[in-house]
């Protein structure tokens, strides 16, 4: 019998050791990015990819044992368990081996063969598939009941039989799904009811489509399902009918005659009323869950780049929610993010109040000592970007334009109306746009992932699945940069290592009430945060100006006795050895090592004691658009244009390039040779050039190549 700790090494390919320490930790309540973190010397300095590996790979397991209690059970009810069979199904570590050893016994609705059954036609069919009967009519004739009028309702009945029989067959299900993965076809037809329908024409490609199953790509996949899923096309899978009954017969048939005759009749019947629509369902279930994974490793990929985006910092930001008719909303932000002012002005039709907005703009830059500008990338962007590049300040003031996705999500929740119970959503908005700039992880944990626009088809995949993969990235981005312990929302220290929803609630609670926290210990005092909770937590929290310097570092609490002893050696306090390149150069990390401290935990106290609490993710950089582009009929073929990249799939990045419209570098447009991985040439949000190849205006499709990654 499979142990949960075999099927891991079976299935992810890592050390014994790791995979069973791992194991432990997650059973004691410790988080991925805490075993990551701290606990090296436990798992063999385990990554946060491979935990995550062993994590995923446990929770199926323990999803394959509930099922396999339940099958269980279920045969024991129905008295048809045997020791044989009950060692298969504890033996079996495949989900789908699984369901076919229960197949034969699963409880459905009534079946052909279940009323053939009834009516005592098993005997006659036992006798066809022995092919043995030298006069089946004569056979037959003897199996005719009140419910069975004539020897081919007989035969017809014993067919059924049959045809289940053939059905749960293991060696021909396998054979089939074989088939099906290496040569299906996947075919589609318009519903022509609908085809010349509005919503239909986003799909006019796919209203005669064919095909290979293994072949096609997730994205295409996806996209077709959901065409079928709104009724547009009908969806189907075909593979060459008469190759694959004629090995289902030549397993079966071993003479001539009657009885074979019979046979190839109800094989003919259980391929095509059973066997292939049932395997095709499942090949395309399975072909679902591998599109679902591809599309949702994608949107984490983008996700992990978008929250690591380049954060300005502690700035002044003066932020602008761009619009024409109703004007653009302008706010203030100190340099922890807190609203000191809001008005709105018109610079541009139909009021084109443009001096008076001048004015304004000028008096609040002046007024609050803005050291930057932050505009929204939506409706009157790029006309509100050359506002304000046209003015003259009395500063150096960098302006950024800032991507609005998901804004409008923030500005109506929960979660906004509890910051900012006094002001409208126009107000929350430009407030999330100036926080974007200045912290984007920040600012955009505060929104539900999936509202963030990136990706592809993330409303057509598990839910569930998408979820749990998004929710994993948040937490490993919040934990990678840390957190300052006194700004800190609820939404972001709910992601922090060991804390959760109610736990941050107490915790801002607490910081509310009885003002700045002076030291990490002081969480502790948090109600209903304890000993386990501080473990997880406590070295991803920053404490600015603590009194202990290693309160503002990864630096675990754990290990500052580590530290200490260092700077003992060194005779020299922890605050002069923090930083201090020349001094940590001399330190010896072999003679630090202990049962429980090893190299690895070593080498990263050093790393940290060089550069404390230093942020991973790259500064801002501001960005220019060419300032003649406007709109689509502005661009030319050969042009080539400053863009950002704003959204990756697997076949190919989409690029703002400040119009409405964003352009496609199509996967085979962005190295001159084969690219198997968009990632592995562009990143979400990078700066770019690219060179237009094609314009279709009518359909608003851009055509681009990359020219080159721009110059920082």
């Amino acid at each position: 019998m499979p142990t949960i700790l075999s099927y891991l090494k079976s299935s992810t390919n890592l050390p014994e050791a790791g995979i069973k320490n791992t194991l432990q930790l997650l059973e004691e309540g410790a988080t991925i990015p805490f075993i990551s973190r701290y606990r090296k010397e436990r798992t063999g300095n385990l990554d946060e990819v491979q935990l995550g590996e062993i994590l995923k790979f446990k929770e199926q397991f323990e999803a394959l044992e509930k099922r396999k209690v339940s099958i269980l059970k279920a045969l024991e009810e129905q008295d048809v368990l045997t020791p044989e069979l009950q060692k298969q199904i504890e033996n079996t570590t495949d989900a789908t081996v699984l369901e076919d050893l229960y197949l034969p016994y699963k409880k459905t609705r009534k079946t052909k063969a279940d009323t053939a059954r009834e009516n005592g036609l098993e005997p006659l069919a036992k006798i066809i598939m022995a092919q043995k009967s030298r006069d089946l009519e004569s056979t037959a004739h003897n199996y005719r009941s009140e419910a069975v009028n004539s020897i081919e309702e007989a035969l017809e009945g014993a067919r059924h039989i049959i045809s289940e029989w053939i059905n749960e067959r293991t060696d021909i299900r396998n054979y089939l799904r074989n088939q099906i993965e290496r040569h299906a076809q996947i075919v589609t037809r318009v519903v022509k009811s609908k085809k010349d329908e509005e919503q239909a024409l986003k799909y006019k490609d796919y209203f005669d489509w064919d095909e290979s199953l293994s072949r096609i790509p997730s994205h295409r996949f996806l996209a077709l399902t959901r065409a079928a899923n709104e009724g547009f096309i009908r969806l189907k899978l075909e593979i060459d009918d008469d190759r694959a009954l004629q090995n289902i017969s030549s397993r079966i048939v071993k003479s001539n005659g009657a009885c074979a005759e019979q046979i190839e009749l109800a094989a003919a019947d259980a391929y095509k009323r059973l066997l292939f629509p049932a395997l095709s369902n499942e090949a395309l279930s399975l072909a679902k869950e591998k599109a679902d994974a591809k599309a949702i490793s994608v949107f984490a990929k983008n996700l992990r780049q978008l929250l690591l985006g380049s954060p300005l910092g502690e700035k002044r930001i003066l932020a602008i929610d761009p619009g024409f008719r109703t004007g653009c909303k302008v706010v203030c932000l100190d340099e922890n993010g807190g609203l000191q002012h809001n008005e709105t002005i018109y610079p541009h039709p139909p009021k084109n109040d443009t001096k008076g907005a001048m004015r304004k703009i000028s008096f609040l830059v002046d007024a609050h000592k803005i050291q930057a500008i932050a505009i929204g990338n939506g409706t009157a962007s790029r006309e509100t970007e050359q506002f304000i590049k046209r003015m003259q300040f009395n500063r150096d003031l960098e302006v950024f334009v800032v991507s609005e996705a998901g804004a409008s999500i923030y500005s109506a929740s929960k979660i906004a109306r509890v910051e900012f119970p006094n002001y409208d959503v126009t107000v929350r908005g430009a407030v999330s746009i100036g926080r974007r700039l200045a912290d984007p992880l920040a600012e955009l944990v505060k929104i539900d992932a999936k509202s963030i626009g990136v990706g592809q088809y993330q409303h057509d995949v598990d839910q569930t699945k998408l979820k749990s993969e998004l929710d994993r990235v948040v937490e490993s981005c919040v934990n990678t940069v840390g957190v300052n312990l006194n700004t800190a929302s609820v939404p972001l220290l709910s992601y922090v290592s060991g804390i959760g929803p109610k736990l941050a609630e107490n915790i801002v609670s607490y910081r509310d009430e009885n003002g700045a926290f002076a030291s990490r210990n002081q969480i502790l005092n948090v109600p209903r945060l304890g000993a386990k909770a501080f473990e997880q937590a406590a070295g991803f929290l920053r404490v600015k100006q603590a009194e202990n310097p290693l309160d503002d570092s990864a630096v675990h609490p754990e290990r500052y006795e580590v530290v200490e002893d260092m700077a003992d050696k060194l005779k020299v306090s922890v605050r002069e050895l923090i930083g201090n390149t020349s001094l940590l150069k001399k330190i010896n990390l072999n003679d630090f090592v202990t049962d429980e401290v090893g190299l690895p935990t070593l080498k990263d106290i050093l790393d940290e004691l060089e550069k404390p609490g230093l942020d991973p993710r790259e500064p801002a950089k501001a960005f220019t658009f060419n300032q003649n582009i406007r709109k689509i009929e502005d661009l030319e073929v050969g042009q080539l244009l400053p863009g950002i990249v704003n959204n990756i799939t697997n076949f190919g990045a989409f690029v703002d390039i400040g119009i409405k419209e964003s352009g496609l570098i199509h996967i085979s447009n962005l190295a001159d040779g084969f690219v198997s991985d968009v990632n592995a040439h562009v990143s979400l949000q990078e700066q770019v050039v690219v060179k237009v190849l094609e314009i279709d205006i009518k359909r608003k499709r851009i055509q681009l190549k990359l020219y080159k990654l721009k110059s920082t």
